[in-house]
């Protein structure tokens, strides 16, 4: 049995040259996420650019970052709801429109749709189809000023499994090809430490995921933001109610499958939503909120309300149209699917009210 500690075997698996994310269909081929349900959580989104830019005081070029961006989908419907999609050339909008904003008087600023640049990270190729106005890179770009977003993304970032035994803490090994795991070595110092800080003492029959490479993750894509917001959005749970059993699974066509890391599937756990904020606040050294989906995009506008049924009579179109729109935003907010998936959002170099009053 060649057997390695999960982290390194996820990671093989996830992002190395034949991996889930890097070869392949993508993982929308796979699995339905809140950017592939329907235009609901874009257009939410696109009203939290519009906060960001108002809480910059709207500035020249205004950032929108995805981390873990899949095949673009989610910028792709981001760029449309901002009407962003460059000219017919295809070029972005900041190049189209450089010359006039340089010479802008700071009382009249140039439509948000002329200065946002979008940035897709990602560590597959470039799509083929993907507009010419979305700029590609496979790492998190220094300086952002705007909106940092990451949906679905810290629970693909690999990390080590841990089961206990009279001594303490041991790493779980795992076989690629077959998914058979075995015990290993004790944990390290600074999984230990993480584990007393962030995980319930162990019972027997317990394993523990061990979220640090998930707190780096994040603080390092913090730590990109000069000012603005980040934003992540994942499944996840809270030190009092961390599972007994952990979430180790995989995905693929459609269905959850045993979580073999071989490179067929999605390999994913749930994020210790808590321990990450934490990882968060200390690199912006500001106070970040967390929330559920369903409440965030309920403040966001999308409230999922049913539409008169007196509509029915006067327009009916109008009214299929309206009732398909509250049925897709009553699957993003439905507190036992999408709507139960954990919102942090991380100010960094503003003002929290401005994004925590609304």
């Amino acid at each position: 049995m060649n057997s390695m500690r999960w982290r390194d075997a996820m990671e093989v698996a996830l992002y190395g040259p034949a991996g889930f994310f890097v070869a392949g269909a993508g993982p929308a081929a796979h699995f339905r996420t809140s950017v592939h349900a329907s235009g609901v959580l874009a257009t939410a989104l696109s009203r939290l650019v519009e906060q960001t830019d108002a809480a910059l005081d709207r500035p020249d070029r205004l950032d929108v970052v995805d981390v873990g961006a899949g095949r673009g989908e989610l910028l792709r419907a981001l760029a449309r709801a901002l009407g962003a999609d460059g000219d017919a050339t295809g070029r972005p909008p900041e190049i189209r429109t450089a010359p006039a904003a340089a010479a802008r008087s700071p009382a009249a600023p140039m439509p948000l749709a002329h200065r946002v640049r979008l940035t897709a990270v990602e560590r597959a190729p470039r799509p083929d189809d993907l507009p010419a106005g979305i700029d590609w890179r496979d790492e998190i770009p220094d300086g952002v000023t705007g909106l940092l977003v990451a949906t679905e993304w810290l629970d693909n970032v690999p990390l080590d499994v841990a089961v206990p035994d009279r001594d303490g803490w041991r790493y779980l090994l795992v076989d690629p090809a077959t998914g058979e795991e075995s015990v290993g070595d004790p944990v390290d110092a600074a999984d230990l430490a993480w584990l007393e800080r962030w995980w319930p003492a162990p019972a027997d029959g317990t394993r523990a995921e061990i979220g640090r490479t998930r707190d780096d993750a994040w603080a390092a894509a913090v730590g990109k933001v000069s000012r603005g917001l980040a934003v992540t959005v994942d499944y996840g749970h809270l030190r009092e109610q961390r599972p007994v059993d952990g979430t180790l699974t995989g995905y693929r066509a459609g269905r959850q499958v045993p979580p073999v890391p071989d490179g067929s599937r999605d390999v994913t756990a749930h994020v210790a939503v808590d321990s990450v904020a934490a990882a968060g606040g200390r690199v912006a050294r500001c106070a970040y909120t967390l929330g559920s989906q369903r409440e965030a995009l309920r403040a966001l506008g999308a409230d999922g309300g049913r539409p008169p049924l007196s509509l029915a009579s006067r327009d009916p179109a109008g009214y299929l149209r309206a009732l398909a729109a509250a049925s897709a935003v009553a699957e993003l907010t439905d507190p036992a699917g999408l709507g139960g998936h954990w919102w942090l959002r991380q100010p960094v170099g503003v003002d929290p009210a401005a994004f925590m009053a609304r």
